[in-house]
């Protein structure tokens, strides 16, 4: 007998990160994350994925971290970063034949990022260096160890990070390691970090990506070292560059970037090396979902990529002549990484009713294969459907038009019952269906819920004239539609009026002006980590002083008096919606005090219920990579208001 999901479901599943192969080889190497529920923590582990379907075997085990692994060109080692000896984030690497792995050199920083040199007795790496504050980016003697109340000194934009907190205090940079010794080369050095990186065929010349200096240091450009180690820019008129990956021969550059700051759609770009031009490869209507996806074929002809297209994730490829488009591998459902070895593919699957799992295929019209059983509990759950619908709203200028949700419903569901609308976040994005983010989705299927999933105006990957429309208009265009689609469910007999709201981020903003602006639609509300006062966001956001702009349509100025326009505490006394704010204490990214204004200013306005939860340690993305105790607790602290309220509507 199927049994309800429920949060501590969360406890049992295995999540597959990342996947990684090179050309020619017979097996890829993923991470799998687990839950460590004693000690409030996660675990990782590698497993050796064949690439003919075959079952995986475990690699490196044993409660420790171990991740982003990277197979050598000649497919006999892995590369991965791991804590199992005690420091966090330090370069291991495993014979992908099995055997005990070992530590390959030390850097006190840690290490982000790590690339083969073509010989496969070298890596390159990028690791944290520290810097003193107080020289604002001037080279001087070695900072040694900061004190934790050494005073934080800024003198550029950004100066803290979203989980990272405060980042003057050190830079990133690339390193070379030899793998027989340990022995380390510091490659890159100055006011600047290094975000992305790819080494040449020939194992010596490196493109990367590294940020400016000054007030624009959230910018990126494309740079390359030398063999003679020297440093050259590449790029001068794209506002982000990322992800670089050299062609096979060496003649190109791929990258996915975008020209205006603020874009949060990234699109593909070909650097020639010869000429020196960049040539943009995708369209419009062509967003990459995943930038470590990007590959090249064998012959340099095309690039393989993972592209979003209407909020469903597709394995692509693009000619990097004519940038012509034909997709290999597509279907209702989101990819969580990649592996192509220009043979077979490897695919991690993200659905509402599948668990994380590793996906094998030939290629394209080929059958495909699952090739995991990382969450067997899976089958033990109440079957839930995941119904794509099209549905017909206003378009905000006296017309309509049609507008893409997912439907999600317990198997076999025949009477109305409550539904939670949750919004996403973004806005330019799209429902993402990873089942670490949203346990509850699962859990109130099990109760008899419908869970709408809708891509309202303002969504990426539906083209960006209906992404970038939003601009100026938050809440004034998509929230309509919201309404429309709930009032046409009603009409159809899939719920009733037992209505909640949930959303985070930019959901969070668009729940908080829901019940500002619709007191009688919705008998509970969730709003987490949001954007409650665009004025303020603007200033105490590591992003929002080169995002806001955009998003209030007034770019490259910011103008407060349509961002206090558009801003949901302008209109929160008006809510007589019951509403939980939820919020990850560190927030850089939605700080704390948006959700502190909401709450505040709610609770003064009325008797309507109204509860703050902050949870200490906790960024942005408390809800799917927290710690795992505040990630149940956040869950079902949803579940509880959202039914409470739903069935016993406050007066």
């Amino acid at each position: 007998m199927p049994q309800a999901f429920d949060v501590d479901d969360l406890y049992l599943h295995a999540n597959v990160q990342s996947l990684h192969t090179v050309p020619g080889a017979s097996s890829a190497v993923a991470d799998v994350r687990t839950v460590d529920r004693e000690n409030n923590r996660y675990a990782s582990a590698l497993w050796r994925c064949p690439m003919d379907g075959s079952p995986p075997a475990q690699l490196t085990g044993g409660g420790h971290l171990d991740s982003s692994p990277r197979l050598s060109p000649d497919s006999r080692w892995v590369a991965f970063v791991s804590d199992r000896d005690g420091e966090a984030s330090q370069l291991h690497t495993v014979r992908l034949d099995g055997a005990t792995p070992r530590q390959v050199g030390h850097l006190p920083g840690g290490v982000q990022e790590i690339r083969w040199r073509s010989d496969s007795l070298h890596l390159v790496v990028t690791a944290e260096v520290p810097v003193d504050p107080d020289l604002r980016g001037r080279r001087g003697d070695s900072p040694g160890e900061r004190p934790d109340d050494a005073p934080e000194v800024s003198w550029r934009l950004p100066y803290k990070l979203d989980g990272s907190g405060y980042v003057l205090a050190r830079e990133v940079h690339l390193f070379d390691v030899d793998l027989a010794s340990g022995d380390t080369r510091q490659l890159t050095d100055g006011a600047f970090d290094v975000m992305g990186f790819d080494v040449h065929p020939d194992g010596v010349r490196i493109a990367y990506s590294r940020t400016r200096e000054g007030r624009f240091a959230h910018c990126t450009d494309l740079w390359l070292r030398r063999a003679d180690g020297t440093h050259t820019r590449l790029t001068t008129t794209h506002a982000t560059v990322m992800s670089p990956v050299w062609s096979p021969d060496g003649s190109s550059i791929a990258f996915t970037g975008a020209v205006l700051e603020g874009d949060a759609e990234p699109r593909l770009w070909r650097f020639d090396v010869a000429t020196g031009q960049v040539m943009p490869l995708s369209g419009d209507t062509l967003d990459v979902a995943d930038p470590a996806s990007v590959c090249w074929s064998a012959d340099g002809r095309r690039i393989v990529f993972v592209e979003v297209h209407e909020s469903r994730h597709r394995i692509a490829a693009v000619d990097a002549a004519d940038a012509s488009l034909s997709v290999l591998r597509g279907g209702d459902r989101q990819l969580a990484a990649m592996a192509w070895n220009h043979r077979h593919f490897l695919y991690a699957v993200d659905h509402p009713g599948q668990p994380s799992e590793v996906w094998w295929s030939d290629g394209p019209g080929t059958e495909e294969r699952q090739a995991s059983d990382f969450n067997p509990w899976w089958r033990d759950r109440t079957p839930i459907t995941v119904e794509a619908r099209r549905f017909d709203v206003p378009d905000g200028i006296g017309g309509t038009e049609s507008v893409e949700g997912w439907l999600l419903q317990p198997a076999g569901m025949a009477t109305p019952g409550p539904l939670l609308d949750d919004l996403h976040g973004g806005p330019a994005s799209y429902a993402l269906f990873s089942y670490d983010s949203n346990v509850f989705w699962q859990a109130l299927c099990s109760a008899g819920w419908s869970v709408l999933l809708l891509n309202s105006v303002g969504s990426a990957s539906y083209g960006r004239a209906f992404c970038r429309r939003l601009s100026g208009h938050w809440g004034e265009l998509d929230f309509p539609q919201h309404v429309a689609v709930l009032e046409q469910l009603r009409r159809e007999g899939v719920c009733d009026d037992r209505i909640a709201v949930s959303g985070k981020s930019y959901g969070g903003y668009l729940a908080g002006w829901a019940t500002g602006h619709h007191t009688d639609l919705f008998k509970a509300a969730v709003v987490m980590a949001p954007v409650g006062n665009i004025e303020t966001h603007y200033g105490t956001s590591d992003g929002g002083y080169y995002a806001d702009p955009v998003y209030v349509g007034t770019a490259p100025e910011f103008d407060r008096r349509v961002a206090r326009r558009l801003s949901p505490l302008q209109y929160i006394d008006r809510s007589r919606t019951p509403t939980l704010y939820m919020q990850g204490k560190d927030d850089e990214r939605c700080p704390k005090c948006q959700s502190e204004e909401l709450f505040v200013s709610h609770l003064r306005a009325s008797d309507t219920p109204a509860e703050l939860v902050l949870y200490p340690g906790e960024g942005h993305s408390f809800l799917a990579s927290g710690m795992p105790r505040a990630r149940a607790d956040a869950a079902r602290r949803v579940l509880e208001w959202v039914r409470r309220h739903t069935e016993q509507p406050a007066s």
